[in-house]
C-alpha cells in the first residue's frame, strides 16, 4: 500500500529538473536572483517536455562557492530551475553531479540525471520547507508497504516475510516502532506510539540533502521503513530495491517480464540508487 501525496507537491519535491525553454543557457547559467518571480513548479513540470535541450557546454566541473561547491559549465556557475546557485556541501557529491553533466552527449536527458534532479529538489523544494517534507514522510508511518502482506499464494507470502520481517524487527529495535501487520489492502491502524517514533526518526534528519533522499526513497518504494533502513546503513541500495519490489519480482517470475515495464523500472532504479548514495553520505 502506498500513501499518496498531492500531485502538485510530488511534482515540486520530486520532479524538479531542467527547463527546456528557448534559452537553455540562460536557464542554467543566468545570474542568481534573475527573474525572482519564476514559478518553481512550472520549471519542474517543464522537464516533461518531449523536446530535449541540446548540450550547450563543453566541460562540466565544480568550483568552491559559499556553502560548498558549485556546478560549473564551461567555468560558469550553474543554477537550479528556481535560479538558485547549484551548490552542494562536499566534493564527493559535487564530483558525482559534474559527472552526470559530463556524461550527457548531444542532448541533456533528465532521465539519466537522477542526482541532478535530487539536488535541484533539495535546493528548491526542501531547504526552505523542511517541516512540510518531514510531515509528508511521517504520513507513510501509518501505511507502510512492509506492513501489508499477501494471504496467498504461499510462495509470495514466504518471500514477503523473508524480505520484510527483518525490517519490521529492526525498526522496532532501532526506534521503538512496533508495527501491526495486515493481510490484503484493508487499512490497519498502527499504534500512535509507533507512528510518533517514526515521525521523530524523520525529524531527526537535519541535513536537507539526506532528507530529500529519504523522501525520494520513501516515495519510490512506498516504505518509510525501507528508506530509514537505507539512511541508517541497515540496507544498501541493491538490498533496499529488492525489498521494495518483492511483489513485482514475484509477478515477473510467474508471468514473465514486460519490456516496457522493465524500461520504466530501470529509470526509477537510477533515481533510487542516486537517492541511496545521498542518504548514506557522511555528514
Amino acid at each position: 500500500m502506498r500513501c499518496g501525496l498531492a500531485p502538485e507537491r510530488v511534482s515540486f519535491y520530486l520532479e524538479a529538473m531542467i527547463t527546456s525553454g528557448d534559452d537553455v543557457t540562460r536557464d542554467w547559467l543566468g545570474e542568481p536572483g534573475d527573474d525572482p518571480n519564476r514559478d518553481p513548479i512550472r520549471a519542474a513540470r517543464a522537464s516533461t517536455a518531449p523536446t530535449l535541450p541540446k548540450r550547450f557546454y563543453a566541460e562540466a566541473g565544480i568550483a568552491p562557492a559559499e556553502g560548498g561547491f558549485r556546478l560549473v559549465l564551461d567555468g560558469r556557475g550553474a543554477n537550479t530551475p528556481s535560479r538558485r546557485p547549484l551548490v552542494v556541501p562536499d566534493t564527493v557529491l559535487g564530483e558525482a553531479l559534474a559527472a552526470e553533466w559530463a556524461a550527457q552527449e548531444t542532448v541533456i536527458d533528465p532521465r539519466t540525471m537522477p542526482l541532478t534532479r535530487l539536488v535541484n529538489t533539495t535546493i528548491d523544494g526542501v531547504v526552505d520547507r523542511r517541516a512540510e517534507v518531514a510531515a509528508d514522510l511521517a504520513a507513510y508511518a501509518g501505511t507502510d508497504l512492509v506492513a501489508y502482506r499477501a494471504g496467498t499464494p504461499e510462495r509470495l507470502v514466504a518471500e514477503q516475510a523473508a524480505a520484510w520481517d527483518p525490517l519490521v524487527a529492526w525498526v522496532a529495535d532501532q526506534f521503538g516502532a512496533r508495527l501491526f501487520l495486515a493481510e490484503g489492502v484493508m487499512h490497519v491502524e498502527q499504534p500512535e506510539s509507533s507512528v510518533a517514533a517514526l515521525r521523530a526518526a524523520v525529524e531527526a534528519v537535519e541535513d536537507p540533502f539526506r532528507l530529500a533522499a529519504l523522501h525520494a526513497i520513501t516515495t519510490l518504494s512506498g516504505s518509510l521503513v525501507i528508506a530509514l533502513a537505507v539512511l541508517h546503513g541497515r540496507l544498501d541500495a541493491e538490498q533496499a530495491w529488492a525489498a521494495a519490489h518483492v511483489d513485482e519480482a514475484y509477478q515477473a517470475g510467474v508471468w514473465g517480464r514486460d519490456a516496457e515495464a522493465e524500461a520504466r523500472l530501470a529509470y526509477r532504479r537510477l533515481e533510487f540508487n542516486a537517492a541511496a548514495s545521498v542518504a548514506q553520505r557522511a555528514v
